[in-house]
């Protein structure tokens, strides 16, 4: 299918998924041109220099300034922004996206606010929540915000949408697993992505959904379960951790309830629980001295700017990563069934085809499919919509001709 309008790309963020992002989409044919832009010029510049093609250009900017996006996209013609930036700069970008009158897309949604009162019973401000509060001014506009659309959430939500459509005539549940056998070698740890975003995820209060009780929040790193990953992987221990997938399926897919669970391990449990009781997960800033006097820091910046950067890490990482869906329910031929959708890759893989690490590569192979089929005119749509709102065969069938084939694996129902 031929671009049905000239896409010209304003990509914020040129950190590991942003870079991956450059060298997936450089051997496309479907967009104009990308900036690549972050607040550290010379780092937009390093990633848009690294592809070699004059369709990309770079320029920094102030991810945190609604105002700045808006006069970027207007001084650019941009008719995409996609954020690859952490959560914390949702709302700006996507608040500039709007006001500069161009199309949205991100890999994760607005943050949450725990309930004042019953933390760990009941949701405050969910994930996404100030997103969807804005969607008649998307809706007036006739503009397009396309949430959460990484591997998870995205791909995730996308296996959801085919296998409510192809595989189940009843969904009991949608649970996200995601789990890896990567080590880093050289470094006693040595977390494969963004630590800022980790910690965020992983130390709020997990959410789930259930068809009569909505959405609630249990205890971080509850419900533990040992899920068999394929392609030899093998059992992780996974558990509950917040995540944009469990507020983003039941919108659309009628099912009974939704988890995500994150294979993270017993050392980086207990690394995120000494983090959390020393106080240094923390985003409020501390005063802390300083050669020049007395200096504010966020005690969880501090964390991360401590521990190496995850782009860098490929060449010493080994092993494979995992994201998947596990569905359970009653299959088209009426019998029980049990199927876990997924999406392996390999680190030596991915760093000798694209010189990024896998974790990263990815994330950020499924929004530049995703921009594809909206530029071909396959998926189209106005206002605030998921994955999981667009048809999910020409993304697993594009996802695959990209040369990253998904996999499907059935279990005992």
């Amino acid at each position: 299918m031929s671009t049905v309008f000239a896409m010209r790309i304003l990509l914020v963020g040129a950190g590991g998924v942003g870079s991956a992002f450059c060298s997936i989409a450089v051997r496309r044919d479907f967009f104009e041109h990308i900036v690549v832009a972050d607040y550290d010029g010379a780092k937009a510049q390093q990633a848009a220099d690294a592809v070699g093609d004059p369709r990309f250009s770079a320029i920094r900017i102030d991810a945190s300034s609604a105002d700045a996006v808006a006069a970027l996209v207007r001084d650019k013609g941009i008719t995409h922004v996609v954020n690859a930036v952490d959560p914390r700069f949702v709302m700006p970008i996507f608040d500039g996206a709007l006001a500069g009158g161009a199309d949205y897309l991100d890999m994760a949604m607005s943050l949450s606010q725990r309930h004042p009162d019953k933390p760990y019973e009941l949701t405050g401000v969910k994930l996404g929540d100030e997103q969807f509060a804005a969607e008649p001014k998307w809706k007036a506009a006739g503009r397009l915000a396309v949430v959460g659309f990484g591997v998870e959430p995205g791909l995730a939500n996308v296996f959801a949408r085919y296998a409510a459509d192809t595989m189940f005539s009843e969904i009991n549940e949608l649970g996200v697993r995601d789990g890896a056998n990567l080590t880093v070698e050289g470094f006693d740890f040595a977390p494969s992505f963004s630590i800022w975003t980790t910690i965020e995820e992983c130390l709020n209060p997990p959410v789930i959904w259930e068809k009569d009780r909505g959405w609630f929040v249990t205890e971080p790193f509850s419900e533990p379960e040992v899920f068999d990953f394929p392609e030899g992987i093998g059992p992780v221990e996974c558990v509950n951790v917040e995540h944009e997938e469990v507020l983003l399926m039941p919108r659309w897919i009628d099912c009974k309830r939704v988890t995500f669970k994150y294979g993270l391990g017993e050392e980086f449990i207990d690394v995120l629980k000494v983090l959390h009781k020393l106080g240094l997960d923390r985003t409020e800033k501390v005063t802390v001295g300083s050669d020049k006097g007395p200096a504010e820091v966020s005690p969880r910046d501090v964390v991360a700017a401590c521990l190496p950067n995850p782009a860098t890490l490929g060449p010493n990482m080994k092993g494979k990563t995992c994201a998947g869906l596990w569905v359970t329910g009653t299959g088209k031929d009426g019998k029980p069934r049990s199927t876990y959708l997924y999406h392996v890759v390999d680190n030596e893989w991915a760093m000798a085809e694209y010189g990024h690490q896998c974790v990263v590569w990815q994330t950020a192979i499924n929004p530049v499919v995703a921009l594809e089929l909206l530029a071909n005119g396959t998926w189209s749509g106005v206002g605030i919509l998921g994955p999981e709102c667009f048809e999910p065969v020409p993304f697993l069938d594009l996802l695959t001709a990209y040369g990253s084939p998904w996999g499907q694996m059935e279990l005992p129902a």
